[in-house]
């Protein structure tokens, strides 16, 4: 039997790594601390293994070469961090109407404006709801371990492509920089898809391929605006995951999502010892929403909790999927700090007394 394949990675590290095992074509990016060493990475990397590394003069270039490598058919991605992220919005909206398959990698910092490099969870709104403009849906994985980080990233290319739309890897900078060791696959699973509207030569045999996202009559755009609808209706029924845990007959289920569920999972430790039962709901995608989770247990516990690294953004979505059948309680920090598990079980100890 061979030997597993574990390393003991930085987060940025496994996702550049990652990118490669799965046959990423081309990285354009620009540096911002806390995902710099993305771009450390692939610009070694990408030499030696044939593919295109190009450090942009901006965030606005870095996410235009992305639309026009994406255009070609082949695997691009591109990293930033929060205020980084904003300056992409535009061609990011741009690739979601040209439906253009890429990979994104946000790792949040605290906001708003520059506001600093410490980690948060700030970042849901602009990625989850469309920082751009137009009805357009990304599909954002939020993973909590550097493991899951680098399967998620793999999953991020083959669904890209599967449904020609470009995908999110929400990260705070706290998996950006820790490091774990990471079991890594013999092989990866890498879904071979046709792709006969890029822009490749016509070779004199065929029309012309155009990826464009203008469309100047009013029903010619409603008919592709009915379109992409279609294909985010087929991303919620088949691409949503979540992890639900301990949530069976739970006095208090917390939600929570990447570094934050993991804290969440030390409090239900503490609240058995006090014969409280904690559930967690973690979405994994936080678009597609895990909706039927908490629909699911909705009249389950005597509240719900939803914990973040921010002010509060996806505790809106959390009280919507409950759609007033229960109480949801939040509880967040930010500036780069984090939510304690002493604070957090203040807040599980005061739901679970309620009547």
């Amino acid at each position: 039997m061979a030997d597993k394949d574990v390393r003991l990675m930085k987060g940025n590290e496994v996702i550049a790594h990652a990118a490669v095992r799965c046959g990423c074509d081309g990285y354009f990016g620009y540096p911002i601390t806390p995902q710099t060493e993305v771009a450390h990475y692939m610009a070694k990397k990408m030499e030696q293994i044939g593919g295109v590394f190009v450090q942009a003069e901006s965030e606005v270039a870095a996410i235009n070469m992305v639309y026009g490598a994406a255009s070609t058919g082949k695997r691009v991605m591109t990293s930033s961090s929060s205020p980084g992220i904003s300056l992409k919005q535009e061609g990011i909206s741009y690739s979601a109407c040209a439906e253009l398959p890429m990979v994104i990698v946000d790792v949040v910092r605290c906001g708003p404006g520059l506001g600093g490099i410490l980690p948060a969870q700030c970042d849901y709104f602009q990625i989850v709801k469309g920082g751009g403009h137009g009805d357009y849906n990304l599909v954002v994985f939020a993973p909590s371990s550097i493991q899951e980080l680098y399967e998620l990233v793999v999953h991020a290319f083959n669904v890209a492509d599967q449904y020609r739309n470009p995908v999110v890897i929400l990260g705070d900078g706290y998996l950006g920089q820790m490091m774990e060791a990471v079991e890594f696959k013999d092989e990866e699973v890498i879904n071979k898809v046709e792709k006969p509207w890029a822009t490749v030569g016509t070779n004199m045999e065929r029309e012309h391929n155009v990826i464009t996202s203008i469309y100047i009559e009013a029903d010619v755009l409603e008919a592709h605006n009915n379109k992409l609808q279609a294909k985010y209706r087929a991303i919620e029924a088949n691409e949503t995951m979540v992890e639900e845990f301990n949530c069976e007959g739970a006095d208090v289920i917390v939600t929570a999502y990447g570094t934050v569920a993991r804290i969440v999972k030390n409090v239900i430790k503490d609240a058995a010892k006090e014969g409280i039962k904690v559930g967690l709901i973690r979405p994994i995608t936080l678009w597609p929403f895990p909706k039927a989770s908490f629909e699911k247990y909705a009249e389950t516990p005597k509240g719900f909790l939803c914990v973040e690294m921010s002010a509060g953004q996806m505790v809106e979505d959390v009280r919507l999927a409950i759609n007033g059948k229960n109480s949801v309680d939040f509880h967040g920090r930010t500036g780069g700090n984090v939510p304690s598990q002493k604070d957090i079980m203040a807040i599980v100890r005061e739901i679970a007394a309620r009547k």
